[in-house]
């Protein structure tokens, strides 16, 4: 759905974004993280068709979107992190302005703009004026806007900035729906924990170059060294590690009072027989839980040091 190759924005000197490749396939949800003025915004910028960049390939689709902008800007929904809105105008108003945009016929952008008002949960405020509408009512109207001509790719910069708990769970919870839908979505977030929840693939962008990408639990191994899971035994703590030893997926215990700390290296699919293993010896098996992705460790390994550069 994307391919970028050999990315390049440069503002006089200062090199925004250096030489990123990056695909992401149909269906997918891309987590884009990095600090402020690592390159998200001006990368999500350029594939919106809003920024030309110095150098470099990006398809949308197969389209080009240096050579063909038009035709991009009809499969991608784009979420700016800082977007206004037309206060003077109520919110049916303002779906039927961007639908119209869009040069899309009037009854089909009058029942599209019913089913997204529907799915963003602002459903019955048609007749409501925009300005008198909360933060994280008028983020959900952003998002059912850039939704309005059913693009194949949403390019959605910081959607949950600024709102409440209550409204980034909301947030999230539609892009959850939008998933199920089979939209392909890149998503920017400070908040980390959520993207480890949303995503099926991550990226850590660092002074414009993509430091780390794949999903949370290979980036972890690779980055940490190790896929853990926590064991906790009633007993017979002896015999369990004696037996976890024989396994040829396990690569370390660490015991810990009635826990054992498993270093393993599987496919998830396949930790169930190491448990069996335990279970097969009637070893009481307590519970057993699967190390955290912790999108917070791996961004700051990853990323630890490229400040200084």
């Amino acid at each position: 759905m994307l391919y970028i190759e050999d990315l390049v924005k440069r503002y006089g000197k200062f090199t925004a974004v250096d030489h990123l490749n990056l695909e992401i396939k149909k269906g997918e949800i891309f987590g884009f993280i990095g600090p402020n003025g690592a390159g998200k915004t001006t990368t999500m910028r350029i594939i919106a068709t809003l920024l030309q960049p110095t150098q470099g390939t990006v398809l949308v689709d197969g389209v080009d979107v240096i050579k063909s902008p038009v035709k991009v800007r009809g499969k991608i929904g784009y979420m700016p992190d800082f977007f206004g809105v037309y206060d003077n105008l109520k919110v049916g108003e303002y779906l039927d302005f961007y639908g119209d945009s869009y040069e899309i016929q009037k009854t089909e952008r009058e029942k599209m703009s019913k089913n997204l008002l529907e799915l963003v949960n602002l459903n019955g405020l048609e007749d409501k004026y925009v300005d008198t509408l909360s933060r994280g009512m008028k983020q959900r109207l952003c998002l059912a806007r850039s939704l309005i001509h059913n693009p194949d790719l949403l390019v959605l910069d910081e959607p949950a900035s600024g709102m409440d708990p209550r409204a980034r769970l909301e947030m999230m919870g539609i892009l959850k729906e939008l998933k199920k839908l089979g939209k392909t979505i890149i998503i920017s977030s400070h908040i980390l924990h959520e993207l480890t929840e949303l995503c099926d693939v991550v990226g850590v962008i660092e002074n414009g170059k993509l430091v780390a990408h794949g999903n949370v639990d290979d980036i972890m191994a690779r980055v940490m060294g190790r896929k853990v899971i926590t064991i906790k035994l009633l007993n017979s703590i002896d015999r369990a590690i004696k037996i976890l030893k024989q396994q040829p997926a396990v690569k370390g215990i660490v015991e810990e009072g009635n826990t054992v700390e498993v270093s393993y290296d599987c496919e998830d699919e396949e930790l169930w027989i190491i448990i069996k293993s335990l279970v097969d010896e009637s070893i009481p098996v307590v519970s057993f839980t699967k190390g955290e992705n912790n999108l917070e460790k791996v961004f700051m390994e990853v990323t630890y040091g490229y400040e200084a550069k």
